[in-house]
């Protein structure tokens, strides 16, 4: 009996997956689409296929042409004015969100975009950010030369219009950062001459433990007065509030155990907690430090605008142009393609619409319409092309108003209130504590 093989699993050698066939092929090598070996040729002619040995399946397949005049809209001085982060007036550097980068070899691809543009004089990658910072001449290259070529090798940028709005750049609070230094600083060396008195069971010299002791009074001076004060400024606003914050114990704590060591160490006796009291203030630090980069890489001030496009394609007198959608008004006819964010409503002119508006009632399972029928912003087309004729500009779209409601807003102050009372309720029940311990502890 003749056992048959089982049919030879093709791999494309460019993005990983699973070749329909071994039509589309160049020497040992298969690809699954035309794109992937576009991007291999690419590659290979720029010198750049040891990127091939970085991972097992490295790439990510760019199945779609770059749409002739797709970015267009990159090359109108006002948008490009807002996307470019600095220029001295010869190099530009942007920022790009490319939500498709998932691996190391894109970082070594995105690095090297110098390598397959001329005009581009470096990339950097900030990973968890999935942001690519890109510097290139004006002279040699364009911002929209830049998107073209990142989507030909399958990194799509994503410019929405969040972007347009003038950014708020988060700082990094450098008094913060300096409170940590001193608290740190001072915490490690204070722990470092109490070492001796640790380790030495009675038997340090007089003289030693007194330096030793005054040592870290002095440098428990700056982490007192300088490095705690975030805390004391915030409890004292919360009770000028008649409101007990979180803030509001660990003062407490702060104070006492800084007055007990000082009053132990003048006194002779006792060596104090000036070390507790230290780590106490870094620790807490170091968490606010680590809180503020958190919230700096989160963005939870998210409207429409974070997901809807910077520009559309509008229909004027048989020409398409692309043009901001803060552009359109009543009666602009807009070219509608697959997989588009529809940005305004619209009555469908023309073609045939399926409509996905899971982005809008997370229903994914697409609506159908007719010619004649309204189509509301935040669908996105699964269908062919369609022309939709503007009803009502962005500002009024039905998405707008719906994000703008006052029920969102009652229940996210709801929410906070709700923070509130916990955290007041929370500080109240710990000082109940502490205060019964040092009854107990106190009569005893």
């Amino acid at each position: 009996m003749i056992k048959t093989q089982p049919p030879v699993k093709l791999t494309c050698y460019h993005c990983g997956e699973d070749c329909p066939d071994d039509t589309i092929r160049q020497e040992d090598k298969h690809f699954c689409c035309e794109g992937c070996k576009l991007v291999f040729n690419l590659l290979d002619k720029n010198g750049l296929c040891t990127y091939y040995t970085l991972d097992k399946n490295p790439g990510i397949s760019r199945r779609i042409q770059v749409r002739e005049g797709k970015f267009g809209f990159l090359d109108d001085e006002q948008v490009k004015n807002r996307l470019i982060s600095f220029t001295d007036g010869t190099q530009y550097t942007v920022n790009l969100y490319l939500p498709q980068m998932h691996c190391s070899s894109c970082i070594w691809l995105l690095e090297n975009l110098h390598r397959l543009e001329s005009g581009i004089v470096s990339s950097r990658v900030d990973f968890p950010a999935k942001e690519v910072s890109i510097v290139f001449n004006g002279g040699d290259c364009s911002l929209r030369k830049v998107a073209e070529l990142l989507t030909e090798i399958g990194y799509e940028p994503h410019i929405s219009l969040k972007d347009m709005d003038e950014r708020k750049i988060q700082k990094t609070d450098r008094k913060r950062l300096l409170q940590l230094g001193v608290a740190g600083f001072c915490f490690g060396n204070i722990m470092m001459f109490s070492f001796p008195e640790y380790f030495a069971n009675g038997t340090l010299q007089p003289g030693l433990k007194h330096l030793f002791l005054y040592l870290n009074l002095a440098l428990a001076l700056p982490v007192f007065f300088f490095s705690a004060s975030e805390f004391y400024i915030s409890a004292w606003k919360g009770i000028r509030s008649r409101f007990l914050n979180i803030d509001a114990p660990i003062v407490l704590a702060i104070v006492i155990t800084y007055t007990r060591s000082v009053y132990e160490i003048l006194s002779g006796t006792g060596s104090g907690y000036l070390d507790s009291m230290s780590g106490i203030v870094f620790f807490m630090l170091a968490g606010r430090v680590f809180q503020d980069y958190t919230h700096q890489a989160l963005s939870f001030e998210r409207d429409y605008k974070s997901y809807f496009p910077i520009s559309v394609t509008v229909k004027a007198e048989g020409n398409l142009k692309e043009t901001p959608i803060s552009s359109l008004v009543k009666g602009d006819r807009i070219v509608i393609r697959n997989g588009e964010l529809i940005p305004a409503d619209g009555i469908l002119f023309l073609g045939e619409a399926s409509i996905d508006y899971s982005f809008v009632t997370g229903e994914s399972t697409p609506v159908t319409k007719t010619i004649g029928e309204i189509i509301y912003a935040g669908g996105r087309q699964c269908g062919g092309k369609m022309e939709l004729e503007v009803v009502r500009e962005v500002p009024q779209s039905y998405l707008t108003r719906l994000w703008s409601k006052d029920t969102f807003q009652a229940k996210t102050k709801g929410r906070k209130s709700f923070i509130h009372a916990l955290s007041r309720n929370f500080t109240w029940a710990l000082l109940s504590l502490a205060a019964l311990a040092a009854i107990y502890w106190g009569d005893g």
